[in-house]
């Protein structure tokens, strides 16, 4: 007999989807699969040596739930420095994955009847963590810029939260300063707290990346979320953080003792050295997303050059693309899959206002993004 709570919450669309396609796979069809959201980098190679002589000094056994106190120290730092973001390491936790953080987090605001505000479109695992804690998603629709619309109309007495995502997965949108000032004033006046989720900080095109939680006002009320998975193409790691106010801290932390206990330790003393091995991250970084940028405009120029009508993302590596004159998402999804062996995830996962979209991640080679053009082009365009 499953619980009332796990029935509300659906499968992750993006794992169902990577799952179909593996079948798929499995029967000989060469399926291109942009519907993950993984970096197809290897882990840069000091921070893989790095794990290693950790596991050879016999860093392998429990560590403090919340973090070992050289991790902690680093990610305060690196909040510091990089977000202007002041923080103790008493303030950090840290977590197996940034997905672990969110879940945690919203367990430890939100309680059975509040509502938290999305903005439409917004990553899957928002939605079920608000609703295995009981609590209700109020979306906010966005422009075509997946710019949100009058965020503070859809304030009540129950909101307790609001989640943003910046850059932000689906869309690949970068929140500009006006933006995080009317979340900023509606949080202080309100009392609602904001969890800010920066995992794709630093996949950025020509933009720049600003934290809430820098703002004037926002220390007490802003929980950042953010993880080494993205940056430094360690998804499998499992390697993420929280920095909130203390007691925001605590309840997350008691939730974490009783679950997951803690991130790997020889796992955490590579975080470590992803932080402070300076120019050698940096550089890696610098490396990953120069390529993701050309990627993002092999695939916006090459669907613009067979009738599409879309614009270049500013973060993440995502293109959310519009395809309601061809059926909608859902449809498009199934239809790529079947006949053309792409893999991509169907907009109605991100949002109920983003069913006429899909989004494509372009986390593969320049040659594979080059044959989906194609493949794209001879199963949907006349």
């Amino acid at each position: 007999m499953i619980s009332r709570r796990l029935n509300l919450i659906k499968e992750s669309a993006t794992l169902a989807i990577a799952n179909l396609a593996s079948d798929i796979t499995k029967q000989g069809h060469d399926v291109i699969t942009l519907s993950l959201g993984e970096p197809d980098f290897a882990t840069p190679g000091h921070i893989c040596d790095s794990v290693m002589q950790s596991i050879r000094r016999g860093e392998t056994h429990y560590t403090p739930a919340a973090g070992i106190p050289e991790l902690k120290s680093a990610i305060a730092e690196k909040l510091r420095t990089d977000n202007g973001i002041t923080v103790t390491p008493d303030q950090v936790l840290v977590t197996p994955g940034a997905k672990q953080a969110v879940f945690e987090v919203v367990q430890a605001v939100l309680d059975e009847g509040d509502e938290a505000i999305l903005l439409d479109p917004a990553w899957v695992t928002y939605d079920a963590c608000i609703r295995y804690a009981g609590a209700r998603s109020v979306w906010v629709p966005t422009d075509n810029d997946f710019m949100p619309r009058e965020v503070g109309d859809y304030v009540t007495e129950k909101t307790k939260l609001i989640i943003i995502n910046s850059p932000g997965n689906p869309a690949g949108n970068v929140f500009d300063r006006k933006l995080l000032e009317e979340v900023r004033d509606i949080a202080i006046d309100n009392e609602i707290m904001v969890i800010s989720d920066e995992i794709y900080e630093k996949i950025i095109y020509g933009r720049v990346h600003m934290s809430i939680g820098s703002f004037d006002g926002m220390q007490d009320h802003v929980i950042t979320i953010n993880g080494f998975s993205k940056s430094y193409a360690m998804t499998g790691w499992r390697l993420g953080y929280v920095a909130a106010p203390p007691d925001i801290i605590k309840a997350a932390l008691k939730l974490q003792s009783h679950s997951v206990s803690h991130a790997a330790s020889f796992v955490q003393h590579a975080g470590v050295t992803a932080l402070s091995a300076g120019q050698e991250s940096a550089d890696a970084i610098d490396a990953m997303v120069a390529e993701f940028r050309a990627r993002r405009n092999i695939l916006v120029d090459g669907l613009r050059s067979i009738g599409f009508d879309c614009k270049k993302p500013d973060g993440a590596f995502y293109l959310f693309l519009d395809v309601a004159p061809y059926g909608g998402g859902d449809v498009v999804a199934k239809l790529l899959l079947r006949e053309a062996y792409i893999a991509v995830t169907p907009g109605s996962a991100f949002g109920p206002g983003s069913s006429d979209f899909i989004r494509i991640s372009y986390a593969a080679s320049r040659e594979r993004i080059y044959d989906a053009i194609e493949r794209i082009r001879d199963t949907l365009i006349p």
